[in-house]
Protein backbone atom coordinates (compact mmCIF):
# COMPACT_ATOMS: atom_id res chain seq x y z
CA UNK A 1 0.00 0.00 0.00
CA UNK A 2 1.45 3.31 -1.08
CA UNK A 3 -1.62 4.93 0.32
CA UNK A 4 -3.22 5.62 3.66
CA UNK A 5 -6.04 6.66 5.89
CA UNK A 6 -6.79 8.67 8.98
CA UNK A 7 -6.56 6.73 12.23
CA UNK A 8 -9.24 6.80 14.87
CA UNK A 9 -9.02 7.68 18.54
CA UNK A 10 -5.94 9.88 18.62
CA UNK A 11 -5.30 12.08 21.66
CA UNK A 12 -2.59 14.73 21.16
CA UNK A 13 0.15 15.18 23.73
CA UNK A 14 1.85 18.32 24.97
CA UNK A 15 4.87 17.37 22.86
CA UNK A 16 2.68 17.49 19.74
CA UNK A 17 1.76 21.11 20.36
CA UNK A 18 5.44 21.97 20.90
CA UNK A 19 6.32 20.46 17.49
CA UNK A 20 3.52 22.40 15.82
CA UNK A 21 5.05 25.68 16.98
CA UNK A 22 7.82 25.21 14.41
CA UNK A 23 5.28 25.79 11.63
CA UNK A 24 3.01 28.52 13.02
CA UNK A 25 3.71 32.26 13.03
CA UNK A 26 1.93 32.72 16.35
CA UNK A 27 1.26 30.52 19.34
CA UNK A 28 -2.17 28.90 19.29
CA UNK A 29 -4.08 27.69 22.31
CA UNK A 30 -4.52 23.93 22.38
CA UNK A 31 -8.27 24.18 21.86
CA UNK A 32 -7.71 26.27 18.70
CA UNK A 33 -6.07 23.38 16.86
CA UNK A 34 -7.41 20.04 15.70
CA UNK A 35 -4.80 17.26 15.58
CA UNK A 36 -5.19 13.86 13.95
CA UNK A 37 -2.95 10.94 13.02
CA UNK A 38 -2.81 9.14 9.70
CA UNK A 39 -1.04 6.37 7.85
CA UNK A 40 0.43 7.74 4.63
CA UNK A 41 1.68 4.55 2.98
CA UNK A 42 3.48 1.25 3.62
CA UNK A 43 5.74 -1.30 1.94
CA UNK A 44 3.05 -3.65 0.59
CA UNK A 45 2.43 -4.28 -3.12
CA UNK A 46 -0.43 -2.16 -4.48
CA UNK A 47 -2.82 -2.42 -7.42
CA UNK A 48 -0.22 -0.90 -9.73
CA UNK A 49 2.16 -3.73 -8.75
CA UNK A 50 4.48 -1.28 -7.04
CA UNK A 51 5.75 -0.98 -3.49
CA UNK A 52 8.02 1.25 -1.44
CA UNK A 53 11.15 -0.24 0.08
CA UNK A 54 11.43 0.08 3.86
CA UNK A 55 14.41 2.42 3.46
CA UNK A 56 12.32 4.61 1.13
CA UNK A 57 9.64 4.88 3.82
CA UNK A 58 12.30 6.21 6.21
CA UNK A 59 13.40 8.77 3.64
CA UNK A 60 9.81 9.85 3.03
CA UNK A 61 9.21 10.24 6.76
CA UNK A 62 11.74 13.08 6.83
CA UNK A 63 10.48 14.62 3.60
CA UNK A 64 6.80 14.72 4.57
CA UNK A 65 7.31 16.71 7.76
CA UNK A 66 5.93 20.20 7.07
CA UNK A 67 4.09 19.17 3.89
CA UNK A 68 0.58 20.48 3.26
CA UNK A 69 -2.58 18.42 3.18
CA UNK A 70 -4.91 19.48 0.35
CA UNK A 71 -8.18 18.41 -1.26
CA UNK A 72 -8.08 16.07 -4.29
CA UNK A 73 -4.48 17.02 -5.16
CA UNK A 74 -5.61 20.53 -6.07
CA UNK A 75 -2.74 22.99 -6.40
CA UNK A 76 -4.86 25.97 -5.36
CA UNK A 77 -3.85 27.57 -2.05
CA UNK A 78 -7.52 27.81 -1.09
CA UNK A 79 -7.65 23.98 -1.00
CA UNK A 80 -4.93 23.69 1.64
CA UNK A 81 -6.49 21.99 4.65
CA UNK A 82 -3.83 20.74 7.09
CA UNK A 83 -0.10 20.26 7.65
CA UNK A 84 2.05 17.33 8.82
CA UNK A 85 4.23 18.16 11.83
CA UNK A 86 5.62 14.70 12.63
CA UNK A 87 6.26 11.46 10.69
CA UNK A 88 7.90 8.10 11.40
CA UNK A 89 8.08 4.48 10.22
CA UNK A 90 6.44 1.84 12.38
CA UNK A 91 6.41 -1.96 12.16
CA UNK A 92 2.92 -3.47 12.12
CA UNK A 93 2.99 -6.55 14.41
CA UNK A 94 1.73 -9.84 13.03
CA UNK A 95 1.31 -8.61 9.45
CA UNK A 96 3.32 -9.28 6.31
CA UNK A 97 3.36 -7.88 2.79
CA UNK A 98 2.17 -9.83 -0.26
CA UNK A 99 5.77 -10.79 -1.02
CA UNK A 100 6.38 -12.07 2.52
CA UNK A 101 8.21 -9.14 4.12
CA UNK A 102 7.46 -7.65 7.52
CA UNK A 103 4.87 -4.90 7.12
CA UNK A 104 6.03 -1.35 7.87
CA UNK A 105 3.87 1.77 7.67
CA UNK A 106 4.74 5.44 7.29
CA UNK A 107 2.68 7.20 9.98
CA UNK A 108 2.23 10.93 10.51
CA UNK A 109 0.49 13.52 12.64
CA UNK A 110 -1.19 16.57 11.14
CA UNK A 111 -3.00 19.65 12.40
CA UNK A 112 -5.55 22.13 11.16
CA UNK A 113 -7.13 25.24 12.70
CA UNK A 114 -10.52 24.99 14.36
CA UNK A 115 -12.34 27.65 12.32
CA UNK A 116 -15.68 28.09 10.64
CA UNK A 117 -14.05 27.34 7.31
CA UNK A 118 -12.62 24.03 8.59
CA UNK A 119 -15.59 23.04 10.74
CA UNK A 120 -17.12 20.76 8.10
CA UNK A 121 -13.73 19.15 7.37
CA UNK A 122 -13.17 18.34 11.05
CA UNK A 123 -16.69 16.93 11.35
CA UNK A 124 -16.15 14.76 8.26
CA UNK A 125 -12.82 13.47 9.63
CA UNK A 126 -14.43 12.58 12.98
CA UNK A 127 -17.36 10.92 11.18
CA UNK A 128 -15.03 8.81 9.02
CA UNK A 129 -16.20 10.46 5.80
CA UNK A 130 -12.86 12.15 5.14
CA UNK A 131 -10.77 9.05 5.79
CA UNK A 132 -8.70 8.12 2.75
CA UNK A 133 -5.57 10.05 1.88
CA UNK A 134 -3.19 9.98 -1.04
CA UNK A 135 0.44 11.08 -1.17
CA UNK A 136 2.41 12.67 -3.99
CA UNK A 137 6.16 12.09 -4.07
CA UNK A 138 9.16 11.68 -6.35
CA UNK A 139 11.20 8.47 -6.39
CA UNK A 140 14.61 8.08 -7.95
CA UNK A 141 14.65 4.33 -8.59
CA UNK A 142 12.23 1.65 -9.76
CA UNK A 143 13.76 -1.82 -9.39
CA UNK A 144 12.31 -4.95 -11.00
CA UNK A 145 11.49 -7.74 -8.53
CA UNK A 146 12.43 -10.39 -11.12
CA UNK A 147 15.82 -9.28 -12.47
CA UNK A 148 16.82 -6.51 -10.05
CA UNK A 149 17.40 -4.01 -12.86
CA UNK A 150 15.97 -0.54 -13.33
CA UNK A 151 12.51 -0.99 -14.87
CA UNK A 152 12.86 2.36 -16.67
CA UNK A 153 15.90 1.16 -18.58
CA UNK A 154 16.15 -0.99 -21.70
CA UNK A 155 17.95 -3.69 -19.70
CA UNK A 156 14.70 -4.83 -18.06
CA UNK A 157 12.08 -6.42 -20.33
CA UNK A 158 9.69 -7.57 -17.59
CA UNK A 159 6.11 -6.30 -17.29
CA UNK A 160 4.53 -5.43 -13.94
CA UNK A 161 1.76 -7.83 -12.92
CA UNK A 162 3.04 -10.75 -14.97
CA UNK A 163 4.67 -13.94 -13.70
CA UNK A 164 8.07 -15.17 -14.86
CA UNK A 165 9.02 -18.68 -13.82
CA UNK A 166 6.41 -18.56 -11.07
CA UNK A 167 7.73 -15.24 -9.74
CA UNK A 168 5.45 -12.21 -9.77
CA UNK A 169 6.85 -9.04 -11.32
CA UNK A 170 6.42 -5.79 -9.41
CA UNK A 171 8.33 -2.54 -9.03
CA UNK A 172 10.23 -1.64 -5.87
CA UNK A 173 10.35 2.14 -5.44
CA UNK A 174 13.40 3.56 -3.69
CA UNK A 175 15.62 6.61 -3.35
CA UNK A 176 12.97 9.13 -2.28
CA UNK A 177 13.85 12.50 -3.82
CA UNK A 178 10.96 14.70 -2.67
CA UNK A 179 7.54 14.68 -1.03
CA UNK A 180 5.16 17.19 -2.58
CA UNK A 181 1.87 16.96 -0.70
CA UNK A 182 -0.78 14.65 0.68
CA UNK A 183 -4.43 14.87 -0.12
CA UNK A 184 -7.91 13.93 1.04
CA UNK A 185 -9.40 11.90 -1.81
CA UNK A 186 -12.89 10.56 -2.47
CA UNK A 187 -11.84 7.61 -4.63
CA UNK A 188 -8.27 6.44 -3.96
CA UNK A 189 -6.35 4.65 -6.67
CA UNK A 190 -5.17 1.84 -4.39
CA UNK A 191 -7.02 -0.57 -2.10
CA UNK A 192 -7.07 1.58 1.01
CA UNK A 193 -6.36 4.97 -0.53
CA UNK A 194 -3.98 6.20 -3.20
CA UNK A 195 -0.67 7.63 -4.16
CA UNK A 196 0.50 9.79 -7.01
CA UNK A 197 4.03 8.85 -8.04
CA UNK A 198 6.61 10.48 -10.25
CA UNK A 199 10.11 9.35 -11.12
CA UNK A 200 12.77 11.98 -10.80
CA UNK A 201 14.71 11.19 -13.92
CA UNK A 202 16.05 13.20 -16.83
CA UNK A 203 15.15 10.45 -19.26
CA UNK A 204 12.09 10.57 -21.40
CA UNK A 205 10.58 7.51 -23.07
CA UNK A 206 12.79 4.73 -24.33
CA UNK A 207 14.56 5.46 -27.57
CA UNK A 208 14.28 3.06 -30.50
CA UNK A 209 17.80 1.83 -29.76
CA UNK A 210 16.79 1.00 -26.20
CA UNK A 211 13.58 -0.72 -27.34
CA UNK A 212 15.62 -2.79 -29.80
CA UNK A 213 17.99 -3.80 -26.98
CA UNK A 214 14.98 -4.72 -24.87
CA UNK A 215 13.60 -6.92 -27.67
CA UNK A 216 16.96 -8.57 -28.27
CA UNK A 217 17.50 -9.30 -24.57
CA UNK A 218 14.11 -11.00 -24.13
CA UNK A 219 14.41 -14.76 -23.69
CA UNK A 220 10.76 -15.50 -24.52
CA UNK A 221 7.47 -13.70 -24.85
CA UNK A 222 7.60 -9.94 -24.37
CA UNK A 223 4.97 -7.22 -24.03
CA UNK A 224 5.69 -3.59 -24.81
CA UNK A 225 4.16 -0.69 -22.93
CA UNK A 226 1.80 1.67 -24.76
CA UNK A 227 4.48 4.36 -25.20
CA UNK A 228 7.02 1.80 -26.42
CA UNK A 229 4.52 0.35 -28.91
CA UNK A 230 3.80 3.84 -30.29
CA UNK A 231 7.53 4.54 -30.61
CA UNK A 232 8.03 1.24 -32.43
CA UNK A 233 5.11 1.90 -34.82
CA UNK A 234 6.42 5.39 -35.58
CA UNK A 235 9.89 3.97 -36.25
CA UNK A 236 8.51 1.28 -38.57
CA UNK A 237 6.42 3.81 -40.51
CA UNK A 238 9.47 6.00 -41.01
CA UNK A 239 11.55 3.03 -42.17
CA UNK A 240 8.75 1.91 -44.46
CA UNK A 241 8.87 5.27 -46.23
CA UNK A 242 12.64 5.08 -46.56
CA UNK A 243 12.36 1.51 -47.87
CA UNK A 244 10.02 2.66 -50.64
CA UNK A 245 12.48 5.37 -51.66
CA UNK A 246 15.30 2.82 -51.58
CA UNK A 247 13.35 0.41 -53.79
CA UNK A 248 12.73 3.12 -56.38
CA UNK A 249 16.43 4.05 -56.33
CA UNK A 250 17.43 0.40 -56.83
CA UNK A 251 15.08 0.05 -59.82
CA UNK A 252 16.68 3.17 -61.32
CA UNK A 253 20.18 1.72 -60.83
CA UNK A 254 19.21 -1.58 -62.49
CA UNK A 255 17.76 0.26 -65.48
CA UNK A 256 20.94 2.32 -65.90
CA UNK A 257 23.14 -0.77 -65.51
CA UNK A 258 21.21 -2.78 -68.16
CA UNK A 259 21.49 0.16 -70.59
CA UNK A 260 25.27 0.35 -70.06
CA UNK A 261 25.60 -3.41 -70.48
CA UNK A 262 23.80 -3.22 -73.83
CA UNK A 263 26.41 -0.73 -75.04
CA UNK A 264 29.51 -2.41 -73.66
CA UNK A 265 28.56 -6.08 -74.10
CA UNK A 266 26.05 -6.21 -76.98
CA UNK A 267 26.26 -10.01 -77.15
CA UNK A 268 24.96 -10.31 -73.54
CA UNK A 269 21.42 -11.61 -73.01
CA UNK A 270 19.92 -8.53 -71.31
CA UNK A 271 17.06 -10.43 -69.64
CA UNK A 272 19.56 -12.74 -67.96
CA UNK A 273 21.71 -9.78 -66.91
CA UNK A 274 18.67 -7.92 -65.55
CA UNK A 275 17.76 -10.97 -63.47
CA UNK A 276 21.27 -11.07 -61.99
CA UNK A 277 21.20 -7.32 -61.31
CA UNK A 278 17.86 -7.59 -59.47
CA UNK A 279 19.44 -9.71 -56.70
CA UNK A 280 22.48 -7.46 -56.29
CA UNK A 281 22.78 -5.11 -53.35
CA UNK A 282 22.83 -1.36 -53.94
CA UNK A 283 26.57 -1.36 -53.27
CA UNK A 284 27.17 -4.07 -55.91
CA UNK A 285 25.00 -2.27 -58.45
CA UNK A 286 26.95 0.96 -57.93
CA UNK A 287 30.24 -0.93 -58.33
CA UNK A 288 29.17 -2.47 -61.65
CA UNK A 289 27.75 0.86 -62.84
CA UNK A 290 31.04 2.62 -62.07
CA UNK A 291 33.06 -0.04 -63.94
CA UNK A 292 30.79 0.10 -67.01
CA UNK A 293 30.87 3.91 -67.06
CA UNK A 294 34.67 3.91 -66.84
CA UNK A 295 34.99 1.38 -69.67
CA UNK A 296 32.50 3.30 -71.78
CA UNK A 297 34.41 6.55 -71.24
CA UNK A 298 37.72 4.93 -72.30
CA UNK A 299 36.15 3.51 -75.47
CA UNK A 300 34.84 6.90 -76.48
CA UNK A 301 38.07 8.93 -76.09
CA UNK A 302 38.36 11.03 -79.33
CA UNK A 303 41.52 10.72 -81.57
CA UNK A 304 43.18 13.69 -83.48
CA UNK A 305 42.03 13.72 -87.12
CA UNK A 306 45.53 14.54 -88.56
CA UNK A 307 47.12 11.34 -87.26
CA UNK A 308 47.44 8.81 -90.15
CA UNK A 309 46.70 5.21 -89.52
CA UNK A 310 49.52 2.70 -89.83
CA UNK A 311 53.16 2.66 -88.86
CA UNK A 312 55.26 5.76 -89.33
CA UNK A 313 58.17 5.61 -91.75
CA UNK A 314 61.47 6.40 -90.12
CA UNK A 315 63.96 6.12 -93.12
CA UNK A 316 63.76 9.83 -94.00
CA UNK A 317 65.10 9.07 -97.57
CA UNK A 318 63.37 12.09 -99.09
CA UNK A 319 65.56 14.38 -96.99
CA UNK A 320 68.90 12.85 -98.11
CA UNK A 321 71.24 14.86 -100.51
Amino acid sequence: MKDGYIEKGYSPSRDDFEKIKRFTRKEFAEDELYIFSLILCNNDIDRDYEKFSVSALGELAKLFVGKTGIRDHSMKSSDQAARIFDAWVEKIPGRKTADGEELFALKAKAYTVRSEENKSLITEIDAGIKKEVSVSCSMGSAVCSVCGRDMKSAECSHIKGREYGGKSCYCILGDARDAYEWSFVAVPAQKEAGVTKSFNTERGGLSMTEITKKLNSAAGEITLSGSEAKELCSYLQEKEGLAELGEEYKKSLIKQLVSLCAKMIPQMDLKVFEGVASIMTAKELLCFKEAFEKKNAEANIPSPQLIKAGKKSENFNEFKI
